[in-house]
């Protein structure tokens, strides 16, 4: 429809029945050309962008299982590592004590040994030195009984006191002890 100015003319602001239906089929021959020459260039762009993006996917994917198996592995390493050290910190305290439990039994029987010799030393000196005092009694001993018999027996009034002392000690011991003392 064709609307009329006032004077019967054609309004310049709408466009004419024959351009529209011209710029119609030049738009939809337009889309046509486009949708056939373009489309598959456009599917073919889609599926190479939808095929890297699934691969780049898979690659991430994939990396992070490798990534998860290696810090798996990085871990259980580690355990095991942890694992020796226990042991290896363990063993160094059972050594430890072993060498602490030897070398006090070896401290205690170098102490026995020298507490035994110190005793045979002891016992070495007390007899040598007993009979050295027997030695240096029974001398002196028999010097002062030397002197003392001497003294008494060169002067016969001591020789009778000696004699009568002795037998009154005799006497008053009684008769069961003058038997004993006599045999």
């Amino acid at each position: 429809m064709i609307v009329l100015a006032a004077e019967g003319e054609l309004d310049p602001l709408l466009p004419h029945t024959v351009e529209i239906i011209v710029g119609l089929i030049a738009f939809a021959l337009l889309v046509w050309l486009l949708v056939r020459a373009g489309k598959p260039t456009l599917d073919k762009s889609y599926a190479a962008a939808t095929e890297k993006i699934s691969s780049g996917l898979k690659r991430a994917e994939q990396a992070e299982a490798e990534a998860e198996a290696e810090k798996k592995r990085a871990q259980e390493r580690l355990d095991g590592v942890r694992a020796e050290t226990a042991r290896i910190r363990d063993d160094a305290r059972a050594d430890g004590q072993q060498i602490k439990v030897e070398l006090r039994a070896e401290a205690e029987e170098e102490a026995a040994r020298i507490r035994a010799q110190a005793e045979q030393q002891v016992v070495a000196q007390r007899e040598a030195a007993q009979r050295s005092l027997r030695g240096e009694i029974g001398g002196l001993s028999a010097e002062l009984a030397e002197r003392i018999l001497a003294a008494e027996l060169a002067d016969p009034a001591r020789r009778a006191a000696t004699v009568d002392g002795f037998l009154s000690e005799l006497a008053g011991m009684g008769p069961a002890a003058q038997q004993g003392g006599v045999r």
